[in-house]
């Protein structure tokens, strides 16, 4: 089940846009003990679904359209560009570190899925890729 709080932090990035961008289902973390964890679940299990990656890719949008992702002398990428997006360390310094952070200090792929998922492929990325870039490779590549 998801926790309480869960809704509390899509709305702490969702509220205001929410209406702007369609989501087929609404991201949720559960709140869960992050260095527990990554110490019980196996690292191959730390995964996102398709989906997770589609949904992931509307929650950058919608806070770099807020303002809570912002370029930065190292990343001085264009807010209205949905081709790359802001780097991978800037989303991540921006955006997953500080939810991560508030949702036990989980990965975002075990805050999403706390029990892990299976596996069936491994991708890597760069820290300086757009992160738009990133996702939209990823999906079109995914095997069917």
């Amino acid at each position: 089940p998801q926790s309480d709080w869960a809704a509390l932090l899509v709305a702490a990035m969702l509220r205001k846009l929410s209406s702007r961008f369609s989501f087929a289902r609404e991201p949720t973390f559960q709140h869960t003990d992050g260095s527990e964890r990554h110490h019980t679940i196996c690292p191959s299990r730390w995964c996102v679904t398709q989906q997770d990656l589609r949904d992931f890719r509307h929650v950058v949008r919608v806070a770099v359209a807020e303002g809570d992702i912002v370029p930065t002398d190292r990343d001085e990428f264009d807010p209205d560009d949905n081709v790359r997006g802001p780097s991978i360390a800037t989303v991540t310094r921006q955006l997953i570190v500080p939810l991560t952070l508030d949702a036990g200090k989980a990965s975002w792929a075990l805050s999403l899925h706390p029990g892990g998922l299976e596996c069936d492929l491994f991708i890597t990325h760069c820290w300086k890729e757009g992160v738009y870039e990133f996702v939209d490779k990823v999906l079109h590549s995914w095997p069917r």
